[in-house]
């Protein structure tokens, strides 16, 4: 019998998951993983850790299957929480939900769990495996379209997707709370979780407030009409012209009106709305560019905005992460793709070209909000998962 560890969070998807697992013969085991302590940060009671973790107890007592917990904070706060607080220091946005998976979930998490002797690790990811004729194993967009969490396992590589199953990931959200109710397990009801990934609902500035100050600024808008930006849109769409479309126009605070002051241009992102407190503009106003060596944050109203749409982005090809093998992209190779650069992002037609250390896009329609730090990701027709790499610009 095949033994398998599933990662209880407390939610629903795992609690089906591990139910399915032993449904299907296997022999689960439920771990929950306690991955944070600070609740000074986190908004109102949303998924606090330790209510989570008895709902997890009450699934696996209803299931019957071994329950225990184990404590991965340490891990979590130095490849997480650490990288969180470098990415926005250097004004990038990083995606914590993907680091997760690559970092704890199916690394610690993982190697804890291979030392109880088991065959795989399942997690309650809407997405599916498919193991491949010549023995490799490919990773699928989950079939609920609404709930395919395939992005945030863009950085899985071939030896962590051997071990990895996803029991949901071939079923829709309500038939999951259906066999949940079914089985009158205590999280048929239960919301999903929202937030940082094990942390919850938390207050972003305030979080980031435990390493990186307050440092008041002032929110400069750039016009539409800006003539870099004109320049930036009569560009060429093609790979002779990439370096130019990739490169971020750098404004100046003479390039635009003072409306607003910050409290640090490190709390904010490209494509920002919300946070910003500007008044008095005709239109909603968005995070353009951040500027934290100088400690300006650029704004533009509209997010039809020039300023915040691109048809280009570049990666380091030492970020790329191929979820198997033979799916890595050939230097000098133009490769047309589909890609998302975003979770939930309908997928977007684009070109790829690896050079020696860069991997360039180009996208057949601008693009909103091209965001350093995250991560865009690669899939072919079929809904499966490339790869993916690191946003550099």
């Amino acid at each position: 019998m095949k033994r398998v560890v599933v990662g209880l969070s407390g939610g629903v998807d795992s609690s089906v998951a591990a139910y399915l697992l032993k449904e299907q013969g296997y022999d689960v085991i439920g771990l929950f993983m306690k991955n944070w302590h600070d609740e000074s940060v986190t908004l109102s009671d949303e998924c606090p850790w330790i209510d989570d973790s008895n709902d997890a107890l009450l699934v696996a007592n209803k299931l019957g299957i071994p329950f225990q917990v184990i404590d991965l904070s340490k891990e979590y706060r130095e490849r997480i929480v650490e990288y969180m607080f470098d990415e926005y220091a250097a004004g990038r946005t990083p995606n914590p939900d993907v680091l997760c998976n690559r970092e704890i979930k199916f690394d610690v998490f993982l190697e804890k769990a291979l030392e109880l002797g088991v065959d795989y690790v399942a997690t309650g990811h809407y997405c599916r495996r498919k193991d491949n004729e010549d023995g490799s194993v490919s990773l699928l967009a989950g079939l609920d379209k609404n709930k395919d969490q395939s992005y945030f396992l863009c950085q899985l590589n071939q030896g962590q997707l051997e071990k990895a199953l996803f029991p949901v990931g071939d079923l829709q959200k309500d038939e999951v709370r259906r066999i949940a109710k079914e089985q009158d397990l205590i999280t048929a009801d239960k919301k999903d979780s929202q937030g940082l990934c094990f942390v919850g609902k938390v207050s972003l500035p305030e979080f980031l407030q435990q390493q990186l100050k307050v440092k008041k600024g002032k929110v400069i808008e750039i016009p539409e009409d800006h003539p870099a930006l004109r320049q930036y849109h009569q560009t060429p769409i093609d790979f002779d012209h990439i370096d130019k479309l990739v490169t971020p126009i750098l404004f100046k605070p003479e390039d635009g009106i003072e409306v607003a002051e910050h409290q640090g241009a490190h709390f904010y992102t490209i494509g920002q709305r919300k946070g910003l407190h500007i008044g008095g503009r005709p239109n909603p106003s968005f995070v353009l560019q951040v500027d934290t060596e100088n400690n300006y944050v650029y704004s533009g109203q509209k997010d039809s905005h020039p300023g915040l749409n691109k048809s280009a982005l570049k990666m380091d090809n030492k970020s790329l992460v191929f979820n198997n093998v033979k799916n890595r992209f050939k230097v000098g190779e133009e490769i047309k793709t589909l890609v998302r650069i975003r979770y939930r992002q309908p997928l977007q037609e684009a070109t790829v070209l690896t050079k020696d250390e860069s991997t360039f896009v180009l996208f057949n329609q601008p693009q909103r909000s091209i965001t350093p730090g995250q991560f865009c990701a690669f899939y072919d027709q079929s809904g499966e998962l490339l790869g993916s790499g690191v946003i550099q610009q």
